[in-house]
């Protein structure tokens, strides 16, 4: 895969993983990318000299448009269907096993499968423009993949608004306010000056305790492996409607 159709890519510096993905449709998620982030997250996870991981998007504009719907329309059973949204379950399930704590900068609008990542980080830092919508039911799938993610972080009830009323957008202060994003500020320049702050104050920061800590902010989840795979499979199943597929298409009409 060149540049130019997408990549994910990762430096290190100071103990300080940064980890980027970029697709040039409004950095949504093929499934090679997908398996690509999941890996690289797993990783870096396993170097010694990594203290913290930082997961960004490049660009200035969405920081994921979710699954890509060219990749949607172009799934024929429901082994491939469950083959691609696993590839969210994937990336998901690394960030959850990570002994590293994880610093989400949301520099743009996240939609659904995008809204899932940005709920799987330990700590989101994001933009005032960066609002979020779960799609999903209104392609008529739904967000079962990405529902423990956003439910663990926001609350049924919240996570129940934004299943359901899958055409409307939240504000980044509404995902603030409800517990998806732990800081909002206006400008880019700002978030990154706080990612930055935060990272390097963590790559200080005692490695033991922090995977401690990671381990009681994830405690429950460890069935997710198999859930998010069974997940996978009804949206596998569901988009192989025609009502998904129709719905799909008028998207990507307009």
């Amino acid at each position: 895969m060149s540049q130019s159709e997408g990549y994910v890519s990762y430096t290190t510096e100071n103990g300080i993983a940064t980890v980027e993905f970029f697709h040039p449709a409004s950095n949504s998620l093929p499934g090679v990318i997908l398996g690509e982030l999941a890996k690289t997250i797993e990783d870096v996870s396993e170097m010694d000299d990594v203290r913290v991981i930082v997961l960004k998007s490049a660009g200035d504009k969405a920081f994921c448009a979710g699954a890509s719907f060219d990749e949607l329309i172009a799934i024929s059973n429901e082994a491939e269907g469950k083959k691609f949204f696993s590839g969210f379950a994937n990336v998901i399930n690394a960030m959850r096993k990570s002994t590293k704590l994880i610093i989400g900068r949301i520099q743009g609008k996240a939609v659904g499968g995008g809204v899932g990542l940005a709920s799987a980080v330990d700590y989101a830092i994001a933009v005032e423009s960066a609002s979020v919508k779960l799609s999903e039911l209104a392609v008529g799938i739904g967000p079962f993949v990405v529902g423990p993610a956003v439910e663990r972080k926001t609350g049924l009830s919240s996570f129940s608004q934004l299943a359901i009323d899958a055409t409307e957008w939240r504000s980044a202060e509404w995902a603030e306010a409800n517990g998806l994003y732990a800081d909002v500020f206006p400008t880019i320049e700002e978030v990154d000056a706080h990612v930055a702050k935060l990272a390097a104050r963590l790559a200080a920061s005692s490695p033991e305790a922090m995977a401690e800590l990671k381990k009681i902010f994830w405690q429950g989840t460890e069935h997710w492996d198999t859930l998010l795979t069974e997940r996978a499979g009804i949206s596998g199943n569901l988009v192989l409607s025609d009502f998904t597929r129709n719905a799909i298409n008028k998207f990507k009409g307009k």
